[in-house]
């Protein structure tokens, strides 16, 4: 569930003059959240291997906080990495439209950064079944396709995804309003994350990812729910940046940052 813009991309917006054929820098970094996202859910399934599986460590509510504390800190590596410096370490799709609709993140990069995100998905998903083997497709671990909880019908789950990236959205805003608030993304991005799936794990589900559901889903054939897990974490991102935008946060009305909240480094 990173949190930040794409290299340069503030210097780069508004792009009124799109470019006809995508350009050496963009094709790179949509690259790069191919990368990172393919390895954001190699550990995934395979944590959730360990952690679920009957020849792991179980399941159970300590399971849900192992892996949140494990993905929160892989997150954080892998936004501080150089690809995640480069690419801005999005790695979810209800992020790049967040950052796009804030006006930190130019509108014709989020179609190769979603499509690069979600193949990401694909592959680091079919990666994880070729390391372990069987016991990835069987379950309960399923390639770590999320389902909801007892009692959580489609509507309750889409509330609970749209809220979390209203909220992720008005901590993105205040954080980038501040010079100190972008050093410390990393870290605040790790813990959301943490908690997100210790808490709402054994509830919702807790992906506030799509890209998190998009391969485990196609790949276990549990694809049914899909759209729950896609439409809720967009939907709160544009409500959450359209409340930054229109009412400001943290006394800054529209955020609008002079440079990459984590800086680059030169290829």
């Amino acid at each position: 569930m990173t949190l930040t813009p794409a290299r340069d991309a503030a210097a780069r917006v508004p792009d009124p003059v799109p470019a006809r054929f995508p350009s050496p820098g963009l094709l790179r970094r949509a690259a790069c959240e191919f990368g990172l996202t393919a390895l954001l859910l190699l550990a995934v399934v395979s944590g959730v291997r360990w952690l679920f599986a009957p020849d792991g460590y179980g399941g159970g509510g300590m399971a849900f906080a192992l892996l949140g504390a494990g993905v929160g800190v892989l997150l954080g590596a892998l936004m501080l990495s150089a690809p995640g410096r480069w690419s801005g370490g999005h790695l979810n799709p209800a992020v790049t439209v967040a950052l796009w609709r804030l006006g930190v993140f130019p509108g014709r990069e989020v179609v190769p950064y979603v499509v690069a995100q979600l193949g990401g998905s694909v592959a680091g998903t079919w990666a994880a079944g070729l390391v372990w083997g069987p016991v990835v497709a069987r379950p309960p671990v399923s390639h770590a396709v999320v389902r909801p909880g007892p009692g959580w019908g489609e509507g309750a789950v889409v509330a609970a995804e749209a809220g979390v990236l209203a909220g992720s959205a008005l901590l993105l805003a205040g954080l980038l309003s501040h010079p100190v608030g972008r050093r410390l993304l990393p870290y605040a991005v790790g813990l959301v994350t943490a908690l997100v799936i210790a808490v709402l794990g054994p509830l919702s589900g807790g992906s506030a990812n799509p890209a998190r559901q998009f391969g485990p889903a196609l790949l276990s054939g549990e694809a049914g729910r899909l759209w729950v897990y896609v439409a809720g974490p967009v939907l709160g991102a544009v409500a959450g940046a359209g409340l930054c935008r229109r009412a400001g946060v943290l006394g800054v009305p529209g955020v609008r940052i002079a440079r990459p909240p984590v800086r680059p480094r030169q290829p």
